[in-house]
């Protein structure tokens, strides 16, 4: 029997997760099945040990979820522990284990399809919320000049910063918390917005002036020419949206579930002739 897998959430109709694990599948000659399950808004627990006790070996975590997964998981690993999140759980005899791969994925989009390295980069966040956290350890960790967290309210970001500052690896990483009036007459190498502004055909109030030459604009929303986007071509950056993100955080989920690694483009490729135009 193929061993089960699902990603599970509230709305979960819209996930791309189920087209893209079965083709990480067949090029790695894995056996599984993948499916979507709709937990309702009070029932995530009560759906995921349900799945585990029918078999199920791993699930991966969309909104609202994701801070229950890490509440359910025995032991959180990887990125989960400092991000507060857990979108990746693998069932392991009686273990619940957690992971967070959004930001790695967010990483290696940046620096392996979009040939963005971090390194000596000025970088800024926009949003203080639970996509900020769950990035923010590995893109700190690949050691940026500096990184800014910009967020409507001010007292978010600060609190965002000082989460992270309790970490002793990065207490001294150049982190710091600014208002978007704030960021007047600053320049960055890479703006990347983690707010849900791009859902609702919004974008955040930046001021104009603050992309560097060849700055990248990224939006972690996907499968949409963003108001964002937009904005930073405006101003002569280059943009990508998020489905690469998408991609390759579903490759990490699916190397903690079967300890082999997909290539990406092929799924990557796939989905994207499969966006509107």
């Amino acid at each position: 029997m193929p061993d089960k897998y699902a990603v599970i959430g509230n709305p979960v109709e819209h996930s791309l997760s189920p087209s893209i694990h079965p083709e990480f599948a067949r090029a790695t000659g894995q056996d599984i099945v993948y499916e979507k399950i709709l937990a309702p808004l009070d029932g995530f627990r009560d759906a995921a040990f349900r799945f585990r006790d029918e078999g199920g070996k791993g699930l991966n975590i969309t909104l609202p979820f994701k801070h229950e997964a890490w509440l359910v998981a025995g032991l959180r690993s990887g990125f989960a522990l400092a991000a507060g999140a857990v979108n990746t759980l693998t069932f392991r005899g009686s273990e619940i284990i957690g992971d967070n791969t959004d930001g790695i994925g967010l990483v290696r989009d940046l620096a392996r399809n979009l040939q963005v390295p971090l390194r000596g980069k000025r970088v800024l966040l926009m949003g203080a919320g639970g996509a900020s956290y769950g990035v923010l350890e590995p893109l700190l960790r690949e050691e940026p000049e500096f990184m800014v967290i910009a967020n409507r309210t001010l007292e978010k970001a600060i609190a965002l910063v000082g989460h992270f500052e309790k970490f002793r690896q990065f207490a001294a990483r150049g982190l710091a918390a600014r208002s978007y009036e704030a960021l007047a007459g600053s320049q960055f190498d890479l703006v990347i917005n983690a707010t849900s502004a791009s859902l609702a055909n919004a974008m955040p109030p930046l001021p104009t002036g603050l992309f560097a030459p060849s700055a990248m604009a990224y939006d972690m929303v996907y499968a949409k020419r963003t108001p964002f986007m937009a904005f930073a071509q405006e101003q002569g950056a280059r943009v990508s949206d998020g489905l690469g993100m998408l991609v390759e955080q579903a490759a990490e989920s699916f190397f903690i579930w079967r300890g082999v690694y997909p290539e990406t483009r092929a799924a990557l490729s796939m989905l994207r002739r499969q966006m509107p135009k």
